[in-house]
């Protein structure tokens, strides 16, 4: 590993992705190169299709690059099998899905504490941590309350929690006010600016510009290339 690459949280070498369709393989991302430093905040634009939630996919593990290199945390990622891949993303990375993925039969409560029960963190360490996220994202009244119960500006709040749960070094965000009104939207742009603020690496996929505003480093994709890269 360079020097380079060792002051890197992420780095990213010659990244493709294709999915096989049929007769025909459909490539989604083509030679992408990204060297992204600790505390940074990356945005990720373009238009619908680029590519942009299948790099943050493989930037967490949920998903194999075809070809490339991507180095995460010291962590080649491309040579690690499934396990190792579930256990690192529990640990070290937060990623809050455009669509929220919350667990339906789990309460609010019980959504924040499950990635720190998969980490077999203390009991004591789970009652004392998980009360205290539940605030932050200003939830503490619905702590009892199923997925089902709350708003789409809610079940996002508490997907922030749960990818905080485990004090991750990197954080992943999808479309995170993609769905939301303006309101809560502004909730959502709070909490990253938070995150800013604590020297977290961030990495958001978004079109909106008061979360583009933030961004130390902003990565345009356009079919699956890199369209522009400003740093």
């Amino acid at each position: 590993m360079t020097v380079e690459q060792n002051d890197s949280v992420v780095y990213v070498h010659s990244l493709c992705k294709a999915y096989r369709l049929g007769e025909s393989d459909i490539e989604v991302l083509k030679d992408v190169n990204l060297n992204v430093a600790r505390g940074k905040f990356v945005v990720i634009c373009g238009p619908s299709g680029s590519g942009k939630t299948t790099l943050l996919n493989i930037i967490s593990g949920i998903d194999r690059p075809t070809s490339g290199q991507v180095i995460v945390l010291g962590q080649d990622l491309t040579i690690q099998d499934e396990d190792f891949l579930a256990q690192f993303r529990c640990d070290n990375v937060g990623f809050v899905f455009q669509f929220y993925n919350l667990v339906s039969t789990l309460t609010v409560a019980e959504n924040v504490a499950f990635p720190m029960e998969w980490s077999r963190k203390p009991e004591t360490e789970i009652e004392k941590r998980v009360p205290e996220l539940v605030e932050i994202v200003g939830l503490q009244h619905r702590a009892n309350h199923f997925p089902a119960q709350l708003s789409g500006g809610e079940q996002q709040r508490v997907a922030f929690a749960r990818a905080l749960a485990n004090d991750p070094q990197l954080i992943l965000a999808d479309e995170p006010t993609g769905n939301l009104d303006t309101k809560n939207g502004k909730k959502i742009t709070q909490m990253l600016r938070m995150l800013k603020a604590n020297e977290k690496t961030i990495f958001v996929a978004t079109h909106d510009p008061e979360i583009m505003q933030l961004a130390d480093q902003t990565l345009c994709l356009e079919d699956g290339r890199v369209a522009s890269q400003n740093e």
